[in-house]
């Protein structure tokens, strides 16, 4: 059976020393029964329930935080035998098929989605090793060949269970990883990092733009009879989370960044106005996407049977790759000649894009080089001063535009329902404020992105020279127990 499986493996374009052996999934299991799909039928999302993962969650091999989605109770209880112990693999079946996520600590108690496969090993210590030898290119070779393509590209379990691995002595194993792991973790970093800036990015957006903070700070103010100075004063305290204190303490410490406050806070009325989407502040206006941006625009699909159009140097988008907040790169290119000769267009970078069709329809994504994208995708080129309000207010209207979809055989938007799609918006001057404000975190966000394509090319340029033995890893110490 070894020998079968590494004369597959060699097919699959792979070579591993001739000392590593081969085993199957299924003989790596803690028993026959220790690999099963998750929840079928999860009900509706429960406030307080148990986290469910999702493909959708994972993101480079990894859950980067807790999962949105809650299942109640009741359905936890009935799919108990998927409920997570802190040692077990799950291997994507669809979207991503092959694609890993080591459950931790922190995911104790969750669930996982019947998109997902949930293995027990007999040696948990060899999640790391399946999980990078499941990165690699004979792998996904040989899942590829596997693939149930009837609907979408799914892998099943049977196929898991069949899947042959290289599996090296101990040492050997655990260097390797060990080189892994590291690229793997300043990844994730990254990314948890992004989370963390995005949700700031929006809590900030929030209270400026959703819920008037610093407006009703003002005006609580001066309704209790307080001077304007004092509004001004409850403003700062509110953009800055700061105590009136310590604001006393940063204007000794740093003028320059209370002035920055100071001029912010000015920026915002004290009064409230009646408006067709409810109370707004005073001089804000009931707007919608068309005002906001230089030009709102479909993209376009050059001929897939002219080769002349494709695998040229220019980035060209899918809707599908609208779930990724910031696209730096993309999956297909297309050349000048397509781009010339097709309806796509060249966006430039800060450009917002918003799926229009299928599962992703009203998700928005934002543009961190200048790219084109296929008719599926509506381009927001934005006025300079509403680059950063347009991206995050069109990421908090993914859920309200996708309701506005339609379609009976897939849930579909057009360019008119999105140019036409009303917001509150301020005056182009608290506009320009909020871009300085938050333009250093959308900037490190499109960093960490860029950081982790290249630190998944080095991933991945990597694996197939530890797996053949071409590294010499002697000099490295062995961590080994």
């Amino acid at each position: 059976m070894s020998a079968d499986l590494r004369a597959l493996w060699r097919a699959a374009g792979g070579n591993v020393p001739d000392h590593w052996t081969f085993q199957t999934i299924e003989e790596l299991l803690e028993s026959q029964k220790s690999i099963s799909v998750g929840v079928m039928y999860p009900g509706s999302n429960v406030l307080g329930g148990t986290p469910l993962i999702r493909v959708s969650d994972v993101k480079n091999g990894a859950i980067a935080k807790k999962p949105d989605f809650c299942i109640s109770s009741e359905v936890d209880q009935e799919y108990r035998r998927t409920k997570l112990f802190g040692s077990e693999l799950l291997i994507t079946l669809v979207g991503n098929p092959g694609d890993c996520v080591i459950v931790t600590e922190e995911m104790i108690g969750w669930n996982a989605a019947r998109a997902l496969a949930v293995l027990k090993l007999k040696d948990p210590d060899l999640r790391r090793w399946l999980r990078y030898v499941l990165l690699s290119k004979p792998a996904k070779h040989l899942i590829d060949a596997r693939l149930n393509t009837t609907v979408q590209k799914t892998l099943n379990l049977k196929d898991i269970r069949e899947l042959g691995i290289p599996i090296p002595p101990k040492e050997e194993r655990y260097k390797i990883t060990n080189v892994i792991d590291a690229i793997e973790n300043k990844m994730l970093l990254n990314t948890q990092t992004n989370q963390t800036l995005e949700s700031i990015a929006q809590a900030i957006f929030k209270s400026w733009f959703v819920d008037f903070e610093p407006v009703k700070a003002k005006m609580a103010v001066l309704e209790s009879g307080g001077s304007g100075e004092q509004a001004e004063l409850a403003a700062m305290s509110v953009i800055s989370g700061k105590s009136e204190a310590e604001l006393a303490q940063l204007q000794q410490q740093n003028p320059e960044h209370y002035q920055q406050l100071t001029e912010t806070a000015t920026l915002f009325p004290s009064a409230m106005v009646e408006s067709e989407l409810g109370e707004i502040p005073e001089g804000w206006e009931v707007q919608n996407y068309s005002n906001l941006c230089k030009k709102i625009e479909s993209g376009g699909t050059p001929k897939r049977n002219e080769d002349s159009y494709w695998n040229g140097e220019v980035s060209w988008l899918s809707s599908g790759e609208v779930r990724d907040k910031v696209v730096i790169n993309t999956k297909e290119k297309i050349t000048i000649e397509g781009l010339k000769n097709s309806s796509a267009k060249l966006w430039p970078k800060n450009t917002t894009v918003i799926a229009m069709y299928g599962a992703t329809a009203g998700e928005a994504c934002l543009l961190a080089e200048e790219m084109c994208a296929n008719q599926a995708c509506c381009g927001l080129i934005p006025k300079t001063e509403f680059a950063s309000f347009v991206y995050l207010s069109a990421i908090r209207s993914s859920q309200l535009l996708a309701e506005k979809a339609s379609g009976s055989a897939q849930q579909n938007l057009n360019k008119g329902i999105i140019e036409n799609h009303s917001l509150i918006a301020p005056p182009s001057n608290l506009a320009k404020q909020f871009e300085w404000t938050i333009q250093n975190m959308i900037l490190k966000l499109i960093e960490n992105y860029r950081e982790n394509i290249n630190l998944a090319q080095l991933r991945d340029s990597l694996l197939p020279k530890l797996l053949s033995g071409e590294i010499d890893l002697t000099h490295l110490q062995s961590e080994v127990a």
